[in-house]
């Protein structure tokens, strides 16, 4: 058994509600999700990582245009999607997250520890997929909460200050108003625990690593290989660009 499924649910929650504004005009008649990047869509790409870690079961939140990436998700055959519907009023990524909680447990209805990934990023791994890399690393006596970061000065795509810092142990302080070494790439293991006290509405996920970095219980492991932040028109072309520089489909 691997640590996939040995240490977290087997169940990967695929972040698919966006408006896409800062994409526009390439959402301007689909989904962000399905923008697609030399050729394959955001969340194929995604996806296809999913898979490849061994992982069976995702659940994708949908709001704009849900009907269009429904259809286009029920044609995946190789793994099992589930959708959580926030047309009727989107939660962020926090409240996204808590409504598709049981959605999230393993196959025998337990709540344990899950995946999260963002479906506007574009990763390579140097060596071992970063789902396998993170359940590897993941110890729930200990954490909350546990990110996959990725150097800011090697980020493709990326135009803000930063996230965290990292201390020797793994754990995370957020930076606030400075430069920061290390982003946040939208991609972690959660525990249900940390959405105890939380409100049933919109919320965002910083609410929960703020309150698990309080409790000492915020850690992070550093991406090995190739992030890319694919959130705007230029992005994508960068993205492409590097795709094509790494002769990489």
């Amino acid at each position: 058994m691997s640590a996939v499924t040995r240490k977290t649910s087997g169940v990967v929650m695929v972040m698919a509600a966006g408006k896409g504004m800062r994409m526009r005009p390439l959402t301007r008649y689909r989904p962000k999700p399905l923008v697609e990047v030399a050729g394959r869509t955001l969340i194929d790409r995604t996806l296809d990582r999913v898979v490849d870690a061994g992982l069976k079961h995702a659940v994708v939140n949908l709001h704009s245009r849900a009907d269009m990436l429904r259809r286009h998700l029920n044609k995946r055959d190789d793994i099992d999607v589930q959708f959580s519907d926030e047309t009727a009023a989107l939660l962020e990524t926090g409240g996204g997250v808590r409504k598709a909680l049981k959605k999230l447990r393993d196959n025998q209805g337990r709540a344990r520890p899950f995946f999260v990934a963002n479906s506007d990023a574009l990763w390579l791994d140097r060596t071992t997929n970063v789902f396998n890399r993170l359940a590897d690393a993941w110890d729930g006596r200990r954490m909350d909460a546990l990110l996959l970061l990725h150097p800011k000065s090697k980020a493709i795509g990326y135009e803000r200050a930063g996230d965290y810092r990292k201390s020797q142990d793994g754990r995370l302080k957020r930076i606030i108003g400075t430069p920061a070494p290390y982003v946040y790439t939208g991609i972690q293991i959660l525990h249900p625990r940390t959405f105890e006290g939380t409100p049933r509405g919109a919320f965002s996920s910083v609410r929960l690593f703020d309150a698990a970095e309080a409790a000492g219980r915020l850690f992070g492991v550093v991406h090995d290989g190739t992030w890319m932040d694919v959130g705007t028109p230029n992005s994508v072309v960068l993205a492409e660009a590097e795709l094509a520089r790494l002769k990489q489909p």
